[in-house]
C-alpha cells in the first residue's frame, strides 16, 4: 500500500492552480508540498490534499513606497484558493517564511521535511532548509508539538467512542517532541518515520498498526471505541510530560544572516 497516496489527476490539478497563482498574482513558487494527512502518511480514502507552498514577488514588490494593497494597508503575505472538496491550496511568501525561521516555525520546518513534493527550485529548497536547521529549537518545537498533542487529547480522546484519526492526531505530535527529547534535528514529518524509530515493536506498536491500517481504508468520519492500549500509553506520556518538562536548548540563528539570505534569494530567485 501506498502510504503517501498522490492520485495523478490530483497532482495535476494541483500543479495547474500553482501555475493559474503565478500568473495571477505575478510571482515564482519556489517549492510547493503536500502538508496534511496524506504527508503524514495516514489518509483516508476520501481525504482531502492540503498542498502548500512559498512563493517569492518581484524585488519592486518588497521597495515601492505604496504598498500594493494600498495606502495604509498591510500588504497580503499569504495567497490562498478558495478551498473545494478536495483541494485546499495556500502559500507564504519568502518574507513570511523567512521570519518564521527565524521563530523556528514547526510548520515550516515540516513543509520543508515533506515526503511529497508537487515542485520546487532545488537551490532554493536547499537554502530554506539549511536556514531552518541553523534556527531551530528543540525548545520552542517541543512545546509547539506538545500544545498540540495535550489540545487534541483533552478535545477528542475523553470518551469511550473516538474518531479514530484523533489518536493519530495525538501521537504523531506526542512521539514528535520524543524525538526532540533524544535527537536535536527538527522530527520528521512521517508518522511511519517516528514509528519506526521511536516505537519499533511491542504491544502499542502493534495497536498502532491496525489503527493505521483502519483509518487507510476508513471515511474521515469514521469513529470507533477506546482502544485501551494507545488510550494507556498517551495518558502516561502526557502525563509524564506535564509534570517534568524536559531541559532543551533554544534556537541560535544570526537575524543578520538571514536578512542577508532573503537579499540573496530575492536576486537570484524573483521574477524577472
Amino acid at each position: 500500500m501506498d502510504i503517501h497516496p498522490i492520485e495523478p489527476e490530483k497532482r495535476q490539478a494541483v500543479l495547474a492552480a500553482l501555475e493559474q497563482i503565478e500568473r495571477q498574482h505575478d510571482v515564482r513558487v519556489l517549492m510547493a508540498c503536500e502538508s496534511g494527512s496524506r504527508g503524514w502518511g495516514f489518509s483516508s480514502p476520501d481525504s482531502d490534499y492540503d498542498a502548500r507552498f512559498i512563493y517569492v514577488h518581484r524585488q519592486s514588490w518588497y521597495l515601492s513606497v505604496n504598498e500594493r494593497a494600498g495606502v495604509g494597508e498591510a500588504q497580503r503575505d499569504v495567497i490562498e484558493l478558495p478551498i473545494d472538496d478536495e483541494l485546499d491550496i495556500s502559500g507564504w511568501d519568502l518574507r513570511k517564511a523567512l521570519r518564521l525561521v527565524s521563530k523556528s516555525n514547526p510548520t515550516l520546518s515540516e513543509w520543508l521535511r515533506s515526503p511529497i513534493h508537487y515542485r520546487g527550485d532545488a537551490q532554493a529548497t536547499s537554502e530554506l532548509q539549511d536556514a531552518v536547521q541553523q534556527f531551530h529549537s528543540p525548545l520552542g518545537s517541543w512545546w509547539h508539538y506538545f500544545n498540540m498533542a495535550t489540545a487534541n487529547h483533552r478535545g477528542y480522546l475523553k470518551g469511550e467512542r473516538v474518531r479514530t484519526k484523533k489518536y493519530l492526531y495525538v501521537l504523531r505530535p506526542l512521539l514528535a517532541c520524543q524525538w526532540i527529547e533524544s535527537d536535536p534535528s527538527p522530527p520528521p514529518m512521517a508518522f511511519e518515520d517516528l514509528l519506526d524509530r521511536l516505537l519499533p515493536g511491542g504491544h502499542v506498536r502493534t495497536a498502532i498498526d491496525q489503527l493505521l491500517e483502519t483509518k487507510r481504508r476508513s471515511a474521515e468520519v469514521a469513529d470507533g471505541p477506546r482502544i485501551s492500549a494507545i488510550s494507556d500509553f498517551i495518558d502516561m506520556e502526557l502525563e509524564r510530560r506535564t509534570n517534568a518538562a524536559p531541559q532543551l536548548g533554544a534556537g541560535q540563528g544570526d537575524a543578520a544572516a538571514l536578512d542577508e539570505l532573503f537579499r540573496s534569494m530575492l536576486a537570484r530567485h524573483a521574477p524577472r
